[in-house]
């Protein structure tokens, strides 16, 4: 069963439509011949965004490094949202070289990345460079092995926090990053692939009901909701611990 992609003719939500153009507008000024093809991903992409709430996720691929001139042409672009768009949480950059991103060795990240995950916006679809994707275990230890060292970062980020918007920015990414893995454990079994967290929470309790108090805890996270931090690092180290040990069970057991 193939994986499903997003729909490149499905118009974006119209609170966003300026922002693309205006965005798309600042990399071909700052970047010229140098780029290549840009995407966007995350919900903006699947045109499930919520004002106040919902990042801007770019990918910018380009024929060669722009090491000199990248961290200015960034800030610049994410300065000038905040004022023109505030209702923009954040504008968040992924680069890749077009050498890299067609490349045997970026199949289960950047192809899978664009083909599943993204939608062009300018330049040539490297998607169309990959066939589709089916669920595989290769694919979701690929994007979520990684889960135990997320865990280590962000709780050391929550404990150390001394503002309140500082530990909610914390408790959201990594309560998107569980409950992302929490359906990435499951999807070869599951045959689908899901990218908003809730609805890969409410899949994963498919296959682990038992798990449905900390499913609910890491939906209040992901809400922004502040939680007392002994709270916070409670459920990390309960719910955090349990999926990473079913993460080296499952490798041990499917390679």
């Amino acid at each position: 069963m193939h994986l499903t992609t997003i729909d490149p003719n499905d118009p974006f939500q119209p609170n966003y439509q300026p922002a693309i153009g205006e965005m798309l507008s600042y990399l071909k000024s700052g970047l010229g011949k140098n780029l290549h093809s840009v995407y966007l991903y995350g919900s903006v992409a699947r045109k499930t965004a919520k004002p106040g709430h919902s990042n801007l996720d770019v990918i910018v691929v380009t024929h060669k490094s722009f090491g000199d001139v990248r961290t200015t042409l960034f800030n610049s672009i994410k300065w000038r949202f905040q004022k023109t768009y505030p209702f923009i949480t954040e504008v968040s950059f992924k680069t890749a070289l077009v050498d890299d991103v067609a490349s045997l060795e970026g199949i289960l990240s950047w192809g899978f990345l664009l083909k599943h995950c993204s939608v062009c916006i300018e330049g040539e679809d490297l998607s169309e460079c990959f066939g589709d994707y089916e669920p595989s275990w290769e694919i979701a230890k690929h994007w979520n092995m990684d889960v135990e060292d997320w865990l280590a970062v962000y709780r050391n980020r929550i404990a150390r926090a001394d503002k309140d918007e500082d530990q909610a920015r914390a408790q959201k990414i990594i309560a998107k990053k569980l409950l992302r893995a929490s359906y990435s454990l499951v999807m070869y079994r599951d045959k689908k692939w899901f990218d908003d967290p809730i609805e890969c929470g409410q899949q994963f309790l498919n296959y682990f009901p038992e798990k449905q108090i900390e499913i609910e805890r890491l939906g209040i996270l992901l809400s922004g909701r502040m939680i007392a931090k002994r709270s916070v690092i409670g459920i990390l180290d309960s719910f955090g611990d349990w999926l990473v040990q079913q993460y080296k069970k499952t490798e041990f057991r499917i390679g």
